[in-house]
């Protein structure tokens, strides 16, 4: 077994403490990563305060992981020691699915999260990125583009995938007309990701003062959304919109701005239900729908799109020992755009 060090949350009403635990030995097909830099995600701070129910203590957070190859298992081909090797929220799937064959393991029923998750290999629970070191399949690591900064390519892992994954999945390019809710750590990964894939970008923001943000992240217009003079403007113009916000919004709203055939997508999960106006959809024949994050080859994809296009996150790089306080900013949207650990 491997000695590893690690922050863990040791109950839902506890702040994240130093853990000492044990990854499992290199397999054939094992990689084994020395962590350099993980990101914090608010989903980390759902599953610390077991805001979503089944979080297993001690859990150690951490899904958006870059680090250094330092052990490869005997049958490895995709990796040598001293390559820089990335995990994102997925370390294992059933495999032969119809998910799996077809390349979309996020949505495998029997996938095996990078954190508190029950482990195929070991049968224990997983324990993330907010640690010295991980062992996982080669399969579902992957490869950082040279050149790419590595601390800015740590949220690439799921909030790059997240945005990234709808864009494509619904087409989006040169001619439209996209809008991106919300400037935080998806949504400005949505901004750059729309900006670089051709589209005309349109930042809704709630926020003043992430106009300029907005505008030097790629957004060609801001558009506050409180004002509803400037929201009838974009009336029935919009081909796609991705809605980044975790906080429980007035859906319509956007759905009244999409042309015929439009889709609102929401990659923000709000905690409660939230209505729709269902004439906004009947009318212009739209769509509402939902997309998780990408398999293991579209975040390749997403990954080398990145390297040809030197993009990466915004990002407040912290020490370990300042995570509880990142935590606390990220409630309060005090962050652009991403807090990244420096292990």
């Amino acid at each position: 077994m491997i000695p590893t060090h690690g922050y863990a949350a040791f109950s839902a009403t506890a702040p994240l403490a130093p853990f000492k635990f044990e990854r499992r030995e290199v397999g054939p097909k094992d990689i084994h990563i020395e962590i350099l830099f993980c990101g914090v995600c608010h989903s980390d701070i759902h599953q610390a305060r077991n805001e979503w129910d089944g979080t297993q203590f001690p859990v150690v957070p951490g899904h958006e992981i870059v680090g250094r190859v330092v052990k490869v298992g005997r049958d490895v081909k995709k990796f040598k020691e001293g390559d820089s090797a990335a995990v994102g929220c997925l370390v294992d799937s059933c495999g032969h699915c119809d998910h799996c064959r077809e390349d979309q393991e996020q949505y495998c029923p029997n996938k095996t999260f990078t954190y508190n998750s029950p482990d195929s290999q070991t049968g224990a629970m997983t324990y993330g990125g907010y640690s010295s070191n991980i062992v996982v399949k080669e399969d579902f690591a992957l490869k950082v583009p040279k050149g790419l900064d590595l601390a800015g390519t740590a949220p690439l892992l799921c909030a790059g995938i997240t945005t990234y994954s709808p864009l494509r999945h619904w087409k989006v390019g040169k001619g439209q007309k996209v809008g991106v809710v919300g400037l935080g750590g998806l949504g400005h990964m949505g901004v750059k990701f729309a900006n670089a894939l051709g589209a005309h970008v349109v930042l809704f923001t709630t926020s003043p003062n992430k106009v300029k943000d907005g505008l030097a992240l790629g957004a060609h217009e801001v558009v506050i959304s409180k004002n509803e003079d400037e929201m009838k403007k974009h009336a029935g113009s919009f081909h796609f919109i991705l809605n980044t916000v975790s906080a429980p919004i007035d859906v319509s709203t956007y759905l009244n701005l999409l042309r015929r055939d439009g889709t609102v997508c929401q990659v923000g999960a709000p905690p409660t239900p939230v209505p729709v106006q269902l004439f906004s959809l009947i009318f212009c024949r739209g769509s509402l729908a939902g997309s998780l994050i990408g398999g293991i080859r579209e975040t390749q994809e997403m990954l080398d799109f990145c390297g040809e296009r030197n993009i990466t996150s915004e990002i407040e790089l912290i020490k370990i020992n300042q995570i509880n306080e990142a935590f606390e900013r990220v409630l309060k949207s005090d962050v652009k755009y991403r807090f990244v650990i420096g292990m």
